[in-house]
């Protein structure tokens, strides 16, 4: 009985065996369609309703929702943050995003600013391909006062050109 035959039904060689099992295997696996994003590290590009609240140690119940519309682009600079704090009178507008990290579906960077005794912070993001949910813990710098600012995003629609990378404040 022969294994493999091609269509005439005599036996393949080899060579001809090796191309037609590339062929049947492999060549389905590399012709599959792969999703593409422009930046694995952010959420996709566009116009997000977010819903912040800024919680302080031991004030739980004081925490209000505020909604707003942020526009998120994937063409940010390379250290800018990637979806921005939101909170009024936060001191992170000069702030860089460093040590960025995606493993799946979670987004995670620290937020350092260039003075000395200045604010620093700590993102962690569960983002999927239409909204995302977020934790900022924040450190006041020389105030040594903690608070968190937590973030749920969902995408809306495509930002105008004009708006890209800006946050309507509360």
């Amino acid at each position: 009985m022969q294994a493999f035959a091609n269509a005439e039904g005599t036996p393949m060689k080899g060579s001809m065996l090796s191309r037609a099992l590339f062929a049947i295997v492999l060549l389905p696996m590399v012709a599959q369609p792969r999703l593409s994003l422009a930046e694995p590290l952010s959420p996709p590009s566009g116009s997000y309703e977010l819903t912040a609240r800024l919680e302080l140690p031991h004030l739980e119940r004081w925490g209000v929702d505020k909604t707003t519309i942020i526009c998120l682009s994937n063409s940010r600079g390379s250290n800018e943050i990637p979806v921005p704090v939101v909170s009024a009178n936060n001191p992170f507008a000069k702030c860089s995003a460093t040590n960025l990290t995606a493993d799946g579906t979670k987004l995670e960077y620290d937020i350092v600013c260039p003075e000395r005794g200045s604010a620093k912070g700590h993102a962690v993001y569960e983002v999927s391909s239409d909204a995302f949910i977020g934790h900022i813990a924040m450190v006041m710098g020389a105030k040594n006062m903690t608070m968190t600012e937590v973030q749920r995003g969902r995408r809306i629609g495509e930002c105008s050109p004009a708006k890209l990378g800006s946050a309507q404040q509360f």
